[in-house]
């Protein structure tokens, strides 16, 4: 049974041409740049940011932010060689299929597949928070019984609806209703921190690390770090408490991987994507760090609102006005946030079903939108209902862990693409290779040891379920295992 056979470069270009599974070549760098703006700011400045702060970090949350945009960083630039090298759709899962062969390319498709999906009806229900609250603030009731923390919640549902008839309606006219979006947002991260500046009181920042404290034992074991569970000292706050923040902040950075998913409706791909991946991390980076360090300084670390810290903090100040935009920023950022997550669970979804290691059927290519219309329904639908129904609690972690799992496959596929492939053109190379993509792999190991073991159970369980729906489909279907199109190479030896 060979589970690690490869998919040739140059079949996965190849594919690229069949008619029944062609994208569209449409987007730029500008595009790019704004797809993972769009996506990166949302959940992270609007709700993890306070939460993490007055939680486990304090004003040290700054520092927190620095380590994932490290790791971030470095992996940033393995998806830019990667996705300029491989202009496919598929992202990680595309990659690794080249280079470390199917079973991983499964594992990471599947990971992929719970971050996107689940990290949309997440910020959906977030969304309809921020949603409902805006609405209260302009005098708006909405019907009772059917908001957030209800047993339906028909606001998060009606919002996926409306994205996801977007989404298959094309990718370009979906981009379009971003970019406004995007520069709302912007408006209001900038504003945020422009005004913020002048409410700030430097004794809030004493000490900027506060001092760690013991957590209580018991049961909370499940919600304990991995890392300190097994050195046997669990901890809030200090140099550990700053460690885990770094594991629950990386959730905020998540989106410059989606930007690789759209890698083959790239207009010019070798030029644009790099641009697109690094540009908004940079951006995105400097916003967090900023944000943060005027929401901890505006409010006592212990004092912060962890559900919504932004508006709260200028309701302190007596500005409610301020409030209430803030609010509708939120709206804002968040239904980008939504959307650009359902595009990448679309998009490599249907490289898998490309692959045949799913159901070909479903990612079939509409000749009049260039969208697979099938495919986004199908993904939307599961959404709206997780969204609307699930109370899904803390389960950003599991985003997390699907995330940094790829994260981490990806780098150490650079050096070994590298070895096996010299010949590849790369317009885009990593530098200090391989030094700075194992640097990237370690990073991102570390970071998810540091999740809780609550975290790694769930995960253990949904990689359970993905092996057993690819040893009982996928390695019977794919199309490398059949030997359709070009022959599988193996460059294992």
């Amino acid at each position: 049974m060979d589970v690690f056979r490869t998919k040739s470069i140059e079949q996965s270009l190849k594919d690229t041409e069949d008619p029944e599974f062609q994208l569209k070549r449409r987007l730029t760098a500008l595009d790019l740049t704004v797809f993972g703006v769009g996506v990166i700011i949302g959940a992270g400045i609007f709700t993890l940011t306070g939460r993490v702060a007055q939680a486990n970090a304090g004003p040290g949350v700054v520092f927190s932010f620095a380590i994932a945009a490290v790791c971030c960083g470095l992996a940033a630039l393995c998806y830019a060689e990667f996705a300029s090298t491989v202009p496919v759709s598929g992202s990680a899962y595309t990659f690794s299929y080249a280079t470390l062969g199917e079973l991983i390319a499964w594992i990471i498709g599947w990971d992929l597949l719970l971050e996107l999906m689940l990290g949309a009806s997440v910020v959906a229900q977030g969304w309809a928070s921020y949603f409902e609250t805006f609405l209260d603030e302009i005098g708006v009731s909405w019907p009772s019984g059917l908001g957030y923390g209800d047993d339906f919640n028909l606001a998060a549902f009606l919002l996926v609806v409306v994205l996801t008839a977007l989404v298959a309606y094309g990718i370009k006219e979906s981009l379009r209703v971003n970019l406004v979006l995007v520069a709302i947002k912007l408006f209001i991260v900038l504003f945020v921190i422009v005004v913020g500046i002048g409410f700030i009181n430097t004794d809030n920042y004493r000490p900027f690390v506060p001092p760690s404290e013991p957590v209580d034992g018991g049961t909370e074991w499940l919600h304990t770090p991995l890392l300190q569970l097994v050195t046997g000292s669990p901890a809030a706050y200090g140099v550990g408490g700053v460690l885990f923040a770094a594991s629950l902040v990386f959730f905020a950075y998540i989106g410059f991987d989606v930007v690789a998913t759209t890698a083959e409706e790239a207009a010019h791909p070798q030029r644009d994507l790099p641009r697109g991946i690094i540009g908004s991390l940079v951006i995105c980076t400097v916003l967090y760090m900023a944000v943060a360090l005027v929401i901890t300084g505006m409010v006592k670390y212990d004092k912060i609102n962890p559900d919504a810290a932004l508006a709260q903090a200028f309701v302190d100040q007596g500005k409610d006005g301020y409030a209430t935009l803030i609010s509708a920023g939120a709206v804002a950022g968040l239904t980008t946030v939504v959307m650009t997550l359902i595009i990448g669970a679309v998009r490599v979804t249907f490289a898998m079903s490309r692959d045949h290691l799913l159901p070909k059927t479903i990612g079939q290519v509409s000749h009049k939108t260039g969208t697979p219309i099938r495919l986004t329904l199908a993904i939307g639908t599961v959404v709206a209902i997780v969204a609307s129904v699930t109370p899904v609690g803390k389960l950003e972690e599991m985003v997390n862990i699907g995330t940094l799992t790829a994260f981490f496959l990806v780098s150490i596929a650079i050096p070994i693409l590298r070895r096996r492939r010299p010949d590849l053109k790369r317009s885009f190379k990593v530098p200090l290779s391989p030094f700075l993509p194992w640097l990237s792999a370690a990073i991102c190991l570390f970071l998810m040891i540091n999740l809780t073991a609550e975290t790694w159970l769930r995960f253990l369980v949904w990689m359970a379920i993905g092996f057993a729906i690819y040893f009982a489909y996928g390695y019977q279907n794919s199309r490398v295992g059949r030997g359709q199109g070009e022959p599988a190479h193996d460059y294992s030896r």
